[in-house]
């Protein structure tokens, strides 16, 4: 049984373990509300970009001129995984969540029999999957020194993805990133970047026939690239987000159960202390008694 002294010290560090966490809880509100409103701020442009590029791409569908970017490479072979996850942890189940889904969909892939090959967006994922797949790692981009993500951020991410792709180095890249929905609430999302796949516009959508000046092939090859980057940004963005409300989420979870725990060892502090002076008293009386 511990004496009151470690009791005492222990009720100490607990209580300053929790004047972190709510520091950290505070901050993350903080930074979350920002965070959100940029990603959803991104969300209607992105949607309207993809359903623009969806019609243009139903334009040239079965074209045999059509970028490559759209068309493929005519082979699923070799596949390009960009996992992206936070710099920091203290997020919860925040990088684990997306790390699961890369690393489900890599051995679905190697068990099929095709290549794969892994880039990492943050260093908690690249910690997470070297374990595994160390020898499928081709790369890794380093954000911690990024105090607040651009567009010239998700720009430089594409630009080497679709370096790699005009080297032939893959067939098809997929990203893998947290779509924010709320405070307790992060999905995990795959999405095809390369070659591009665009949702159907649906019912509803503005269903006007345009004539194109210069042709849909053309003007795809000068917007499929910047479509890549788009694409990357929005995940950021929604990373962006989803880390901050898990973490806050996180916070607030170990700032309750560390007063939880501060109560706990109060009443066993409490009653050792009593038991002692109990003692004390009885040897006390013993003493006195027994002159």
């Amino acid at each position: 049984m511990p004496n009151l002294k470690d009791l005492k010290n222990r009720i100490e560090s607990v209580k300053s373990t929790r004047k972190i966490t709510k520091a950290m809880q505070m901050v993350a509100a903080a930074k979350l509300r920002r965070a959100q409103d940029a990603a959803e701020a991104a969300r209607p442009y992105t949607d309207r970009f993809n359903a623009v590029m969806a019609g243009l791409a139903a334009g040239v569908s079965g074209s045999d001129s059509g970028p490559k970017l759209l068309v493929g490479t005519g082979s699923d072979q070799v596949q390009l995984l960009v996992v992206m996850t936070s710099e920091r942890g203290l997020c919860g189940g925040f990088n684990g969540n997306i790390a699961k889904m890369a690393r489900a969909r890599a051995n679905e892939l190697l068990a099929a029999g095709k290549t794969v090959k892994i880039l990492t967006v943050g260093k908690k994922g690249r910690e997470t999957l070297k374990r595994d797949f160390g020898n499928l790692y081709i790369g890794h981009v380093d954000l911690s020194e990024v105090k607040r993500l651009g567009y010239g951020n998700a720009q430089d991410i594409a630009r080497g993805i679709l370096s790699r792709f005009d080297d032939e180095e893959f067939d098809v890249a997929t990203i893998f990133y947290a779509r924010f929905q709320s405070v307790i609430s992060q999905i995990p999302t795959a999405q095809q970047i390369i070659p591009a796949a665009f949702e159907d516009a649906g019912a509803g959508e503005d269903n006007t026939l345009y004539d194109y000046e210069p042709s849909e092939e053309a003007i795809l090859a000068d917007l499929l690239p910047r479509g890549v980057a788009t694409q990357i940004f929005a995940a950021l963005l929604e990373n962006a987000a989803s880390e901050q409300g898990a973490r806050m989420s996180a916070m607030d979870n170990a700032t309750r159960n560390a007063g939880e725990m501060i109560d706990k060892l109060t009443i066993q502090y409490n009653r050792s202390r009593q038991a002692v002076i109990t003692n004390e008293l009885i040897e006390i009386i013993s003493g006195a008694e027994a002159l």
